[in-house]
């Protein structure tokens, strides 16, 4: 091959590679797999799921796989419905509240006008707003980690934002959710609420006075069903019915066969739920105890994790002396938190674990 000939080549190259889309993605928290390591840095529940979810897995008929699963995913939308007192046609159900959010996203936030979300957000918000190309705004949280209400009352696009906050782990009380919609009623108001179990009451209870609120939850916290990915949206039949457009627009078989039969069986068993939810909030009392008397400091923690700092020490080399005895918790280095750690609540023996490390870390 002549110089020419492969300078042409290298020229074609490039005219298709200038055509791909090239985005800054997410960074999903790490998941490593070591033994007798203690894992607090994905938001997880240490606990597994309700025991009836094991006994339909166990007596799953494997034969249902060669079949496609119900596009509706009826048996699933029917039992979250039951569950929330709401309408079938209020219930969209999608693989991780991810995909349920990121659906979202395509379906309402087609305006010129920016979307407005928390400068510490969930990070996926500002990834989906790139990637589907929704201009956004960002509005500083105060100091406490709390939303200032007024910053949501000028013209725009739509209005997301996560309560509990991950990763402050803030709750807003439900006049601050209700300050947002009264002045924001003619776009959709979604409230992202991945880790609402551990906090305080959910704003499905705002669901008959605006239909323009959309609220988005999951199995991954709370029913300790992560790796089943099963997320769900709560919201007015028009808004619903618009995201199932969407998503049958490009994958109409989102929950497989197991998602649908296992969820059904974890929203049944309500004793379980609230007694799991009820044992993590005692540790995470615990917890804030503990990391109170090492001296480390935290906004009242909502979720089913607490993110401290401490005066004395930077959360970056925390992070690395807990990891190299295979502790893992959360670090982002960003703007305002990068002396923070994530840390999840898990159980009271890990938890043990991580203080006495800690402990011994800071004696030195």
């Amino acid at each position: 091959m002549q110089g020419n000939e492969i300078e042409e080549e290298v020229t074609e190259m490039k005219a298709w590679q200038d055509k791909i889309r090239s985005v800054v993605p997410y960074t999903p928290g790490e998941q490593p797999n070591r033994p007798n390591m203690i894992k607090l840095n994905t938001n997880e529940n240490p606990y597994p799921p309700a025991p009836g979810v094991r006994d339909v897995l166990d007596h799953f008929d494997e034969d249902r796989l060669r079949l496609y699963p119900d596009p509706t995913a009826g048996t699933l939308v029917g039992a979250l419905a039951d569950y929330y007192h709401v309408g079938k046609d209020q219930v969209f159900t999608g693989v991780g509240s991810d995909d349920v959010l990121a659906i979202a996203f395509m379906t309402f936030f087609n305006s010129d006008k920016p979307i407005f979300f928390p400068d510490i957000p969930y990070s996926f918000y500002p990834v989906w707003a790139d990637l589907f190309k929704v201009p956004y705004e960002t509005k500083p949280l105060k100091e406490d980690f709390s939303i200032c209400p007024p910053d949501y009352y000028p013209a725009n696009g739509c209005v997301i934002f996560p309560t509990p906050n991950a990763p402050t782990s803030h709750y807003e009380d439900l006049s601050v959710i209700r300050e947002i919609l009264d002045y924001n009623q003619d776009v959709i108001v979604i409230v992202d609420e991945a880790y609402i179990d551990f906090a305080g009451e959910s704003a499905l209870s705002l669901l008959d006075d605006y239909e323009n609120l959309l609220i988005v939850q999951t199995f991954s916290k709370s029913r300790s069903m992560a790796g089943m990915r099963i997320g769900y949206a709560i919201g007015h039949p028009e808004l619903i019915k618009a995201m199932n457009d969407v998503k049958y627009s490009f994958n109409s078989y989102t929950m497989s066969q197991t998602a649908l039969a296992l969820g059904v069986e974890a929203v049944r068993d309500d004793v379980y739920f609230k007694a799991c939810t009820a044992k993590i909030r005692a540790t995470r009392e615990k917890a804030k105890q503990a990391f109170t008397d090492l001296g480390f400091t935290y906004p009242e923690p909502g979720a089913n994790f607490i993110f401290v700092t401490h005066p004395d020490y930077l959360a970056k080399e925390l992070f690395a002396a807990l990891r190299e005895k295979d502790i893992y918790v959360r670090y982002f280095d960003k703007p305002r938190i990068n002396n923070y750690l994530r840390v999840t609540i898990g159980t009271d023996e890990q938890m043990e674990a991580l203080f006495a490390f800690l402990k011994e870390y800071m004696n030195r």
